[in-house]
Formats: C-alpha cells, sequence, structure tokens
C-alpha cells in the first residue's frame, strides 16, 4: 500500500503529542515509564528489527540501537541506559510542531526531513533538524529511522 502524506502528518502529530505527554508526567515517575515504553512500542520499530536512532543530544553514545537506550534518552532516569541522558522528553516541553522540508513516499515506505520545533514551559523555542523514515506495519507507521540534530553554527 502507497503512504500518503496524510498518514506521515498523522504519525508526525501523534510523535509530537507523545513527547508532551510524557513530559507532562514528569512528575509521576511510574506513569511516565509506562507511557514511554508504550509510545516507544507503538512509534518505532525495535520490535520488528534494526531501528537507526541518532538523538539530538548526544555525544558520547551518539546512536541508540535499542528500545532501552532510546527510553534511557527519552525519559532517563535511575536505571538509565546511558549515563550522558538527561531525560530529553521530559524537558518538559508543550508544543512540537514538525515543519516538513519533503517527502518521500512509496509502497510500505516513507521518509520525511525538515525541521522541528520544541517550546518549552517558557515559550522558548528550540529548533531541531531531523530525517524520520517510516514503514507501515498494518496500519501504522512505524519509525526505523531517526535522525536529529541541532542547525549548524559556526
Amino acid at each position: 500500500m502507497m503512504i500518503t502524506e496524510e498518514q506521515v502528518l498523522d504519525a508526525q502529530n501523534e510523535w509530537g503529542e507523545g513527547v508532551v505527554k510524557i513530559g507532562s508526567l514528569k512528575e509521576q515517575r511510574e506513569d511516565c515509564e509506562s507511557f514511554a515504553s508504550k509510545f516507544l512500542d507503538k512509534m518505532y520499530a525495535f520490535d520488528l528489527g534494526t531501528v537507526l536512532f541518532k538523538p539530538t543530544k548526544c555525544a558520547i553514545e551518539q546512536f541508540r540501537a535499542s528500545k532501552a537506550e532510546a527510553k534511557s534518552y527519552f525519559i532517563a532516569g535511575d536505571d538509565k541506559a546511558c549515563q550522558e541522558d538527561g531525560g530529553f522528553a521530559i524537558n518538559p516541553w508543550t508544543m512540537v510542531r514538525f515543519e516538513n522540508t519533503g517527502m518521500i513516499l512509496e509502497e510500505g515506505r516513507a521518509l520525511a526531513m525538515g525541521n522541528y520545533f520544541f517550546t518549552d514551559l517558557q515559550g522558548n523555542v528550540a529548533k531541531v533538524e531531523y530525517t524520520f523514515g517510516y514503514k507501515l506495519v498494518g496500519d501504522l507507521l512505524k519509525i526505523d529511522l531517526h535522525h536529529s540534530s541541532f542547525p549548524y553554527n559556526p
């Protein structure tokens, strides 16, 4: 089945809402961990094979190949898999907005690239560059490629 732009936009909205929800649960650690785990299961394809995940704020362990490492990046915690993680999603953020530069839509596969913007509690906005790869699993798009980085700053 050919993936549509609408499906990608829906997946991006759901991803952004999930990141915001994780941050809203920051003070309820058990609920935060549970939601983050379900979020990763639904949005990422870790259960299906290789996921190429390069988070924004990583310098030592730049690439995350497992769900445990992705969870560590998003929510950190005492049992974090990577020591440098501070919990990107528990910042918290109040909004995530995608601005796509382009998409490649194929049968069963899609790529999207552009900027996404994270708004914090004070209204400050962080601009981040991204590339996401999606595979169609049933009627869901699951991320199997996630690359994020801050814009080049000479």
